[in-house]
């Protein structure tokens, strides 16, 4: 079956929803953090460990998987689940955040598809929306996306005036060729930081009638915090109450906490594996790099009331000893205090919801969050 979403309940004092998803892989809760795992891996983590966790639908890259290892490949496996043996839901991306990163001229980007080059070989590629679509029916995901057009955050109103339009071609295209009975196909709204862009492509795409619907363009290089929220501002009021909601690449705790308020119930990002590789964690008063001399003797865990795995078991003196050793146990031992921070963040988040009191654990939050000098690196 595909996806199905239920609103049970709004926030009295703001736009937040609490809902549930059902799935072939059981019910989840919403909102929810998805943690990333671009080449069908989260990066450091097991399955079991994403279980342990709590994880719920996690992502894949289809641009990363159609050149490796091939979604023929993955499809003669039994699917993507089957594959990378992950007994749970994934959401796939249509790859074009990547594509759209590695197009060198304006002109490569045309009505049928986009022109770049491999980043593995530098061959000559070729995406369109139908192949975007065609390759995540193989991979047999249970949620695709849109293959869309990601214009930097400087792009002018007339640029993104005529990617806007260009993107719900692409849409509709893909939404033709889309195949799959078991896959549920969401649209992307995109429009940069102006109103009557987002109004136009969010209504647009919504007659179209997808499953669900994200909110993209707000995690490219260069956008703004202000420009992100007025992203969401722009596109929720137009989006139907009854699907999901995704703020596509987000994933900084405040960040977090802004979009729940506004209403969006899925988020995505791979900030919490990429800050580990890097000796950092996520904690109640702040990102902290355990790198730092302070922590050489600290025989405590990253957060006393943390139930992962790594703050059950380890201390910050050990897992800092683990990273200036540049032992590979430690960026592990990491990502998944990183990944079940923000997955805990969302549980508080849904109790919050349920008892109308989202904003003053808002407050509070960040009165911790913000309440340390930040130590990273």
């Amino acid at each position: 079956m595909k996806v199905k979403y239920n609103l049970i309940k709004t926030d009295k004092n703001s736009k937040a929803r609490y809902g549930t998803i059902e799935t072939n892989y059981g019910t989840y809760e919403t909102p929810m953090f998805m943690p990333v795992g671009t080449k069908a891996t989260v990066k450091m983590l097991t399955p079991d460990e994403l279980y342990d966790m709590h994880a719920g639908i996690i992502l894949s890259n289809t641009y990363h998987l159609w050149l490796r290892p091939g979604e023929d490949l993955i499809d003669k496996a039994g699917g993507l689940h089957k594959f990378m043996n992950y007994n749970g839901p994934i959401l796939t991306d249509c790859g074009g955040f990547q594509v759209f990163s590695l197009v060198k001229n304006k002109k490569d980007i045309s009505e049928e598809g986009v022109k770049f080059k491999s980043h593995i070989d530098g061959k000559n590629l070729f995406l369109t929306p139908e192949k975007s679509i065609e390759i995540q029916n193989k991979l047999d995901s249970d949620i695709a996306m849109s293959f869309d057009e990601c214009p930097p955050a400087s792009a002018s109103h007339e640029y993104l005036e005529n990617s806007v339009r260009r993107t719900l071609r692409w849409a509709e295209r893909g939404k033709k060729v889309h195949s799959n009975p078991r896959q549920a196909l969401f649209g992307i709204v995109q429009g940069g930081a102006y109103e009557d862009l987002r109004k136009l492509s969010a209504t647009e795409t919504v007659k179209m009638n997808f499953d669900g619907y994200s909110i993209g363009g707000v995690a490219n290089d260069g956008e703004s915090k202000e420009d992100m929220y007025k992203a969401i501002d722009y596109s929720i009021p137009y989006l139907p109450e009854d699907k999901l909601r995704y703020l596509m690449g987000v994933g900084e705790p405040v960040d977090l906490l802004e979009g729940v308020i506004r209403g969006v119930d899925l988020f995505d990002c791979v900030l919490s594996t990429r800050i580990a590789r890097h000796g950092n964690a996520f904690t109640r008063n702040g990102k902290i790099n355990i790198k730092n001399l302070k922590w050489r003797e600290d025989f405590t865990p990253i957060e006393e009331d943390c139930d992962c795995y790594t703050c059950r078991n380890f201390t910050k003196a050990y897992i800092r000893h683990l990273i200036q050793s540049q032992e590979g146990l430690g960026p592990r031992l990491l990502s998944i205090h990183n990944s079940r921070f923000l997955i805990k963040m969302m549980e508080e988040i849904r109790e919050a919801i349920k008892n109308d009191s989202l904003l003053e654990y808002k407050e509070e939050f960040l009165r911790k969050y913000n309440g340390e000098s930040n130590e990273e690196s």
